[in-house]
């Protein structure tokens, strides 16, 4: 898939007559991203990790305790209790009672997809359908995708520290954090940052933000898009 993203990159570069291009890559995208990043930087501009992946096993345990803790003051001792028999552990992983629960517990408290999705369905899923860019059958590959790829990609993204093992990068490097994501958590994302190594790198803190905050701040992701990634600048930064 690293190799399939530069292709499509190659293509792009040639069809609009640029030499290099923006890579933007949002949540599972910004583990794929920033892999391409690191492999091609000749390819791209910049690039930006929307709800940039650190390590997220460890986003899942932290998520977990998080939402036990978050029910509990709100007096939901319901959820709590059946969240906290779901089981994350950085020794077994996400258990089958964890991963039916996730989505619904986190976007009970604004922390999912965006602050105000109630759930995947009406969030995301029914809208999919309004969307005339789509064919019929592209829009019925979508979620026959996600169902046919998680077994192959899961286990996978669960376990690799990319902090480890990539940190040095030759363009310019941005990462959008959501105040309020429990996807991907953004403590690890933020020490992700600063063991990076590159010629630029902004990080930025959407405040009123989940797990998708160019949809979230439309008006602030494209200030800082046009201000800061497209001229390799930080001024708009929350670590500059």
């Amino acid at each position: 898939m690293i190799a399939d993203t530069i292709e499509v990159a190659d293509y792009l570069r040639e069809r609009f007559r640029q030499d290099r291009i923006l890579l933007f890559g949002h949540s599972w995208g910004s583990y794929l991203g920033i892999q391409v990043a690191a492999a091609a930087p000749d390819r791209f501009l910049a690039y930006v990790g929307m709800a940039q992946i650190a390590h997220q096993l460890r986003s899942e345990v932290m998520a977990r305790n998080s939402m036990i803790e978050a029910y509990r003051a709100r007096g939901d001792t319901r959820m709590a209790e059946q969240l906290e028999a779901a089981p994350v552990t950085m020794e077994d992983g996400t258990s089958d009672t964890w991963m039916r629960i996730r989505d619904r517990a986190m976007h009970g408290i604004g922390a999912g997809h965006m602050r105000n999705m109630t759930s995947v369905v009406t969030g995301i899923f029914l809208p999919m359908w309004q969307i005339r860019a789509y064919t019929l059958i592209d829009k019925i590959n979508i979620w026959r995708g996600k169902i046919w790829s998680r077994p192959f990609f899961w286990d996978v993204l669960l376990h690799d520290d990319l902090g480890a093992r990539l940190n040095e990068f030759d363009i310019p490097i941005y990462f959008f954090i959501g105040r309020h994501d429990l996807t991907a958590n953004p403590e690890l994302t933020r020490a992700y940052f600063d063991a990076i190594e590159a010629p630029v790198k902004g990080l930025y803190v959407f405040e009123n933000s989940a797990h998708s905050p160019l949809f979230e701040e439309p008006q602030r992701a494209r200030d800082i898009l046009l201000q800061d990634v497209l001229h390799h600048a930080v001024r708009l930064s929350d670590e500059e």
